[in-house]
């Protein structure tokens, strides 16, 4: 059973105690720093999980900082990545909010600062060592547009610091790099306010923030090298996220230190439905209790699973009792019971109901080939018929569109993993994205209008979605144009791979990874 743990507890990795009431949401510590003349404050808004912070300060330069600090300590690599805004014109256009790395709370302290003004001046900042002056331009990279950028992003590997930017539907961009050596494993991470101005408080509000705790290649792009890896991977813990499309607004609504995947929104709109340790699980979208969902004698399911249109049956993807591994597709009430076998072949993953609640789409291998291809089956008859006969490349995500006229679909027969779209009777193909990303698991939205899907690095093998990798959400209309990013993160397999959309097409649910749990085994995916 997946144990519900606060919010608190999974975003970040600490070896320091603080007193509890300075905690603000994920962070165990607020402070203002250098001894402003004017006082800072650090509140957080649970309903909405945003930050607002008040600060002064004379400024964050030469050999001393002022400004309110809200922090966490933290060791070793991380990803810290927030939507900023500024509240109000402000006073004076150098006031600062960020990403801020640093040795200790002390004034002096050599730190590494990822910064916004107020007139949008962009920079990656940093103090070396302790009690040195910042100089200029030596100790900066300036990033060549100027603009008030909402999404910042400060990465550390080894002792790299990497600062990228993003307004929110763009991707994001490197404002550059800077290694600091002296910077100890262990350091102060968190969010910074600076007014600029001794006499003044400026405000911000922060939202969508999150400590991702990367790892090294686990799951590898490279299929050779993944081979040499020891077979007991440590495992990332999970969060589950709704995030409503208008505006990025992210929840996470349930974390844990073990795996969980592939959220589908149920009908009612009230829950969410989600796949871990082999069991089928529900939870209330606005969090609580997982309830484990009964599926019978199927217990090994894995994260292809979703549900009918009409909103009555469940298709699931898991083992055979009494055959040591494959996957089967299997269907059930939504409410739980004893499943119907559909495929008598393995491996076999569900993807997509048709709109005539009796048909599925899915992929699988038969008859000894190494290719996967789209299927499709009557749950009644359990006849299944080959849309693609592909023998080379590969090919995944099966989703009928609500009209019933295509079935949406990733593959790279160029090379390159990308979207596509044919008739349900497997005539028409159509590519419909066209970019350098590896993109997959395009879903539907309920009122037919939009596509979401992920985006993959382009140094992934375009025949693997892997675990624990930089990826982003996409969103393009039905009907043709430029897709937007709407959500960055830390995922992969797992994240989206079934359609999640909530019933009013407002909101869609996807997991994201946090931070190293125990080693555990891997489930083989496709």
């Amino acid at each position: 059973m997946l144990k519900l743990l606060s919010f608190i507890t999974c975003c970040l990795l600490s070896t320091m105690s603080f007193a509890q009431n300075n905690a603000v949401g994920i962070f165990q510590n607020h402070a203002d720093v250098g001894r402003p003349k004017n006082a800072g404050a650090s509140t957080y808004e649970q309903a909405t999980q945003t930050y607002h912070l008040k600060g002064g300060g004379s400024n964050i330069w030469f050999n001393r900082d002022e400004f309110h600090y809200l922090y966490n300590k933290l060791q070793g690599d991380f990803i810290l990545t927030a939507n900023f805004e500024f509240i109000g014109k402000g006073v004076d256009p150098h006031r600062k909010i960020g990403w801020m790395v640093r040795e200790s709370a002390d004034e002096s302290a050599a730190s590494m600062n990822a910064v916004i003004h107020g007139d949008g001046l962009t920079v990656l900042q940093w103090r070396p060592i302790r009690g040195a002056f910042m100089r200029d331009p030596q100790d900066e990279i300036f990033y060549p547009k100027k603009t008030p950028f909402q999404v910042i992003q400060l990465e550390r590997t080894g002792k790299k610091m990497i600062m990228r930017v993003a307004n929110w539907g763009e991707p994001l961009q490197e404002v550059g790099s800077h290694e600091l050596p002296d910077m100890p494993d262990a350091v102060l991470a968190g969010l910074f306010i600076s007014s600029h101005n001794p006499d003044v408080v400026e405000e911000a509000r922060v939202w969508n923030v999150r400590i991702d705790k990367p790892v090294a290649s686990i799951y590898h792009p490279n299929p050779q090298i993944q081979k040499t890896l020891p077979k007991n991977q440590p495992v990332l813990g999970c969060r589950l996220e709704t995030m409503t499309i208008a505006d990025g607004k992210r929840k996470v609504i349930l974390e844990s230190p073990e795996r969980f995947e592939a959220p589908n929104w149920m009908p009612g709109g009230k829950k969410l439905l989600y796949n871990g340790g082999g069991a089928i699980y529900t939870i209330p979208v606005t969090g609580g209790t997982p309830e484990k969902l009964n599926t019978g004698s199927v217990t090994r399911i894995n994260n292809d699973h979703g549900i009918s249109f009409n909103g009555k049956q469940l298709a699931i993807s898991g083992g055979r009792e009494g055959v040591a591994g494959g996957s089967y597709i299997y269907v059930l009430q939504l409410q739980g019971g004893t499943p119907k076998l559909i495929t008598e072949k393995s491996p076999s993953y569900w993807h997509g109901w048709a709109p005539n609640n009796k048909d599925v789409a899915f992929v699988a291998q038969r008859d000894g080939a190494k290719i996967y291809n789209i299927y499709k089956a009557d749950v009644t008859t359990r006849k299944e018929v080959a849309l693609t006969k592909n023998t080379s490349g590969h090919v995944d995500g099966p989703e009928y569109s609500p009209d019933g006229k295509y079935i949406y679909y990733n593959a790279n027969p160029t090379g390159t993993m990308q979207l596509w779209r044919m008739k349900p009777d497997g005539t028409g193909k159509e590519q419909l994205t066209f970019d350098e990303n590896h993109n997959w698991f395009p879903h539907l939205s309920p009122d037919g209008k939009w596509i979401a899907y992920i985006s993959f690095p382009t140094d992934i093998d375009p025949d693997a979605h892997p675990f624990y990798q930089r990826v982003t959400l996409r969103l393009m209309p039905v009907n043709g144009g430029a897709p937007r990013v709407i959500a960055y993160l830390y995922g992969g397999q797992g994240t989206l791979n079934v359609n999640s959309w909530s019933p009013d097409s407002k909101s869609i649910a996807f997991v994201s990874n946090s931070q190293v749990a125990e080693p555990a085994s891997t489930e083989k995916t496709k």
